[in-house]
């Protein structure tokens, strides 16, 4: 199986941001399987053009994201997440909760500053 990835040089988002992203959106919309071998970073790098820090970069963050998993030498591959997106986020948007709430923040205060902190994000892609 091969995937394509495609980065916009001209943009204002990060080669390895482009790269997470596309990874991700991949993996979730099981385009890439669950345990679909990834390339080596060095590999990769060589395929996109990019430096391998940034491959590793990207890889790093979809790791600790739970998009992927690295089995050592045996390689990096799609991780069975089971959801792990929406739990990081679920579990990110419950502490901003928790936070607003103790700041003294109203209920539509704060549903008010994170509808404009998601509206923000979602326009710079």
């Amino acid at each position: 199986m091969t995937f394509k990835i495609v980065l916009d040089p001209d943009s204002g988002t990060a080669p390895y941001e482009q790269l997470r992203a596309q990874i991700s959106e991949l993996a979730r919309s099981g385009t890439l399987p669950v345990g679909f071998r990834l390339p080596t970073v060095r590999g990769f790098a060589e395929e996109l053009g990019l430096a391998a820090n940034t491959v590793a970069k990207a890889y790093r963050v979809l790791e600790a994201d739970g998009v992927i998993e690295t089995r050592g030498r045996n390689g990096t591959f799609v991780a069975a997440s089971g959801g792990a997106a929406d739990r990081h986020a679920a579990d990110a948007a419950r502490d901003y909760a928790e936070q607003a709430r103790r700041l003294g923040l109203s209920r539509a205060d704060a549903l008010s500053l994170a509808e404009a902190a998601v509206r923000a994000a979602y326009a710079a892609h």
